[in-house]
């Protein structure tokens, strides 16, 4: 039993079993990873009451701390989301291997064959928040892609957490893998975060997954690359040719089918020339649906609207809140987001393709929709079985980070005795 209140040792053991695991899974079998993923769904099926029972110890626990009602949300795991897990462990299974695939080929005039290959990354940390889902999927992708990982999640879904971690690792047993390729930090105690983001002869790189505290935090103090992920600040701009239903039923799924994801709409801004139409009608099915509306002052709408301040623009609320303002043109539209967007995700709802690519071309987050709900900002749904974040920056990935996302690549180059003049 390894003593959990030395967690520089703690850290210290996991990091080198990860690196020692990494160096089987690097080549392992795309068949021994598929049966892993399989078994691994499979065990999250059949134990699903344990799970849902180690999740109600997690749901006191973020009762007890005062969660928000989003967060909980967050939090919670029933059959259905269960099912989820399952459906995004076999979708991850089900893909191409992404190690070893050929990304270009070419012969150079000295008779050089050269190859650029994909290959794993190594060993991966993750650290995330509340979601208790982010182990099925976090884990499943790493392996699918060869690396090992060492997953930190939130304070509040241990419980959770170890249940299906569990699976993980009885996947791994039953196909010969070694159970070390996907290992679950043990402890609540915020050192074993501080000790991950500077292990950086084991962990070749750290993905955050959370708030802007979490993922401040990371990028201030890992001495490991990072992938970044900032907070979802996602703007809707309803332009004025847009479809009136379309805009109805866009802005009210982005925004209130889960309030708590990064995908969830947090600003609208309204073309002036259907602020008084479709925009206040727009905010009135908001208001409606439950949805605390921070308005600029002046803008059309229903009674109960609250006056924004500098402060909603630019804020991920992670709840039922939206701030709205209008906008005299896509330009304005434009220049507002670019002043106060995380280059997650954006989206505009115009029946004008001009404006369209306007939006696309100008913009530069991380994902751009159009008459789509910003709730598709999601690795599931862009059909990658399930994503270990949405990545912002600009370097390695960007957007859904799924398995092909967490591969590296190498050049092969095979001469014929072929020497340099």
């Amino acid at each position: 039993m390894k003593d959990e209140t030395n967690i520089p040792a703690l850290m210290q053991d996991l990091g080198q079993r990860a690196k020692a695991a990494a160096q089987v899974l690097s080549t392992a079998t795309a068949e021994q990873k598929t049966k892993a993923l399989e078994g691994a769904a499979d065990a999250v099926w059949a134990k699903r009451a344990e799970i849902i029972d180690a999740n109600a110890k997690d749901l006191e626990f973020g009762r007890n701390k005062g969660l928000t009602d989003a967060m909980m949300d967050r939090l919670m795991l029933d059959e259905p989301r269960i099912q989820g897990i399952v459906d995004g462990l076999r979708a991850v299974a089900g893909q191409d291997d992404p190690v070893g695939q050929v990304m270009e080929e070419w012969q150079q005039p000295t008779g050089l064959n050269i190859q650029r290959v994909r290959t794993p990354l190594g060993v991966i940390g993750v650290i995330y928040e509340s979601r208790p889902n982010v182990t099925a999927d976090a884990g499943a992708l790493c392996l699918k892609s060869g690396n090992a990982v060492i997953l930190r999640g939130g304070s509040e879904s241990l419980h959770s957490a170890q249940a299906i971690h569990s699976c993980l690792a009885e996947g791994l047993r039953a196909t010969g893998l070694p159970e070390d390729a996907v290992q679950l930090v043990p402890t609540r105690d915020r050192a074993a975060v501080q000790e991950l983001l500077t292990m950086t002869d084991y962990v070749d790189v750290i993905v955050p997954r959370g708030g802007k505290g979490l993922v401040g935090l990371v990028q201030r103090e890992a001495r490991v690359p990072v992938f970044a992920h900032l907070e979802g600040i996602v703007h809707i701009y309803l332009d004025k040719d847009a479809d009136p239903q379309k805009a109805l039923d866009v802005v009210l799924n982005a925004k209130t089918r889960r309030t708590g994801i990064c995908g969830a709409a947090e600003c609208l801004l309204i073309h002036q020339d259907i602020a008084e139409t479709l925009g206040k009608a727009v905010l009135t099915a908001l208001a409606d649906a439950g949805v605390e509306i921070h308005a600029e002052a002046g803008l059309p709408g229903p009674e109960g609207m609250i006056e924004a301040t500098a402060e909603d623009w630019g804020k991920e609320y992670l709840d039922a809140i939206i701030a709205a303002k209008s906008v005299a043109s896509i330009d304005a539209a434009i220049a507002h987001i670019r002043e106060n967007h995380s280059q997650h995700t954006d989206c505009i709802i115009t029946e004008d393709e001009s404006a369209v690519a306007q939006f696309f071309a100008e913009l530069d987050s991380a994902i751009l929709m159009h008459n789509a709900s910003t709730q598709f900002a999601d690795g599931g749904e862009f059909g990658m079985g399930a994503e270990i974040g949405i990545a912002t920056g600009k370097m390695h990935a960007r957007g859904p980070v799924g398995a092909t996302q967490l591969t590296s690549f190498k050049y092969l180059v095979r001469g014929n005795g072929t020497t340099r003049a």
